[in-house]
């Protein structure tokens, strides 16, 4: 486990300073000769071990058409993927919203297309402690550690509204220790110790549940609701390029999402489970039996203002000319055929 470090501005700056370098290497030309590996039908992605990406389903429901997809590799985390879009080493990929506000802050020429994931009542993510412990509300993090699975990333904002919105002085939540702790080593170091607080989801909170000895302080849907958090970008000039392959990915996609929020969750995962099974990528697909929804709040992953303006204060903490970029900017639901559709 690493070491921890201060809640504070400076892992937002330190994040924006590597989105600033992303930014330039697309400037110079990183995205030209990348592109030149695809055919124009061609997308290029990062997967995540043990998990279906929403196009990744798309294309084995047939909801692609002609386009193909192209994998290069897993991703390590959602800001390391959608840095590898500005960079042009891949052409679609996703992350919480507010890291892509940050990216967009540090002149990065991407716009969010579709929503993918979020929470709801049965998807959430959860700040759990050991049954004993004191830690019962927002004052009671001043100075404890807190396990998250990456900096400047979901866990960390939604923490931060938490606090800010108990009243907490900005020195009191700069007291708060962030951890970066793989999920999968999360809830043991909770119970030795390590972590007074660990944020867990989906599976890892299911089998820690199971055995039982912790409990939730709140999860993001408590102090949310439903949302979706996070969205697949493409570069602007991607989109403004090859128009036809990015419409078909996205209405493909979309098509995909609203197949998972309205199909039996049973029928999903034993989709999942197959599409696993058939890529052959040595992974493990244990995970897949705990997915429970979507959690994506948008028929089809329509986006919503709301789902960057929650984040968008905050990053504007680093990057002030964030303030002057209208939401609208930030995504378009022109390639969605729900965007016409009430959630």
């Amino acid at each position: 486990m690493s070491s921890h470090r201060p809640f504070s501005r400076r892992a937002a700056l330190r994040y924006a300073a590597g989105a600033a370098s992303a930014a330039a290497a697309a400037a110079v030309g990183g995205c030209a000769a990348g592109a030149e590996t695809a055919g124009a039908n061609t997308v290029r992605y990062q997967g995540w071990a043990g998990k279906v990406l929403y196009f990744e389903l798309a294309e084995d429901l047939g909801f692609l058409g002609d386009t193909r997809l192209q994998w290069i590799g897993n991703t390590t985390s959602g800001p390391q993927d959608i840095q590898s879009v500005v960079t042009g080493d891949i052409d679609i990929g996703g992350a919480f919203n507010g890291a892509i506000l940050r990216l967009v802050a540090a002149g990065a020429p991407i716009t969010s297309v579709i929503g993918y994931y979020g929470a709801d009542a049965r998807t959430e993510a959860g700040y759990f402690v050991p049954t004993g412990s004191p830690v019962r509300g927002p004052r009671d993090f001043i100075g404890k550690k807190v396990g998250v699975n990456t900096l400047g990333a979901h866990h960390e904002d939604v923490l931060a509204v938490y606090l800010e919105r108990a009243g907490l002085t900005a020195e009191e939540i700069d007291s708060v220790q962030l951890v970066v702790v793989p999920p999968v080593s999360a809830e043991q170091a909770l119970r030795s110790g390590q972590l007074d607080v660990a944020v867990l989801t989906d599976i890892h909170r299911e089998k820690a549940l199971a055995r039982g000895g912790i409990r939730a302080v709140f999860s993001d849907y408590d102090l949310l609701g439903s949302f979706s958090a996070g969205c697949y970008v493409m570069r602007d000039d991607y989109l403004r390029t090859r128009p036809d392959t990015a419409r078909a990915v996205v209405a493909g996609t979309a098509r995909a999402v609203r197949w998972a929020q309205t199909r039996p969750r049973d029928e999903v995962v034993a989709r999942f489970a197959r599409i696993i099974a058939r890529r052959d990528r040595n992974e493990d697909a244990t995970a897949i039996r705990y997915w429970r929804s979507t959690g994506v709040a948008g028929p089809g992953g329509v986006i919503a203002d709301r789902e960057f303006d929650l984040w968008k204060e905050r990053a504007a903490e680093t990057r002030p000319t964030l303030r002057d970029i209208p939401t609208t900017r930030l995504y378009t639901n022109e390639l969605n055929p729900y965007r016409s559709t009430r959630t």
